[in-house]
């Protein structure tokens, strides 16, 4: 199957993605991972002024086929999440990169920006993955 790669934010090799807004980043999934999950039917976010370390956990996203972590791709504090989601979760499927960002985290060390893929690194881990 073809993905969906947006060229304007970060992969971890975890599949999730960053946006880099000022001194924030947007957190999502990307579109292999929601493919690989299904119909999303939960999202449980972290809570606003928690503070998330660079690949540790801090968010589940539940599909009918199964429950994953969601890893923060930066160390920082999360300053929103996206309300939107527990209403409707089915938007991780049908939007990955836009409306269904997960929340936003303000750096604490912009550098970590480096551990992270661009869009075409991110294509030849998955390609490689899959070998």
């Amino acid at each position: 199957m073809d993905y969906k790669f947006d060229p304007t934010v970060r992969y971890g090799k975890t599949h999730e993605w960053a946006r880099v807004e000022g001194d924030e980043v947007v957190v999502g999934i990307s579109d292999y991972a929601q493919d690989a999950l299904s119909d999303v039917v939960y999202v449980e976010l972290p809570e606003v002024g928690t503070t998330v370390k660079q690949g540790e956990p801090c968010a589940v996203v539940e599909s009918v086929k199964a429950a994953e972590d969601v890893y923060s791709p930066v160390t920082g504090e999360v300053v929103a999440v996206n309300e939107a989601l527990a209403d409707t979760p089915e938007l991780v499927n049908e939007d990955p990169y836009g409306k269904a960002w997960f929340f936003r985290v303000k750096m604490a060390d912009p550098s970590e920006l480096d551990n992270l893929m661009d869009a075409e690194a991110y294509k030849a881990y998955l390609e490689s993955e899959a070998h």
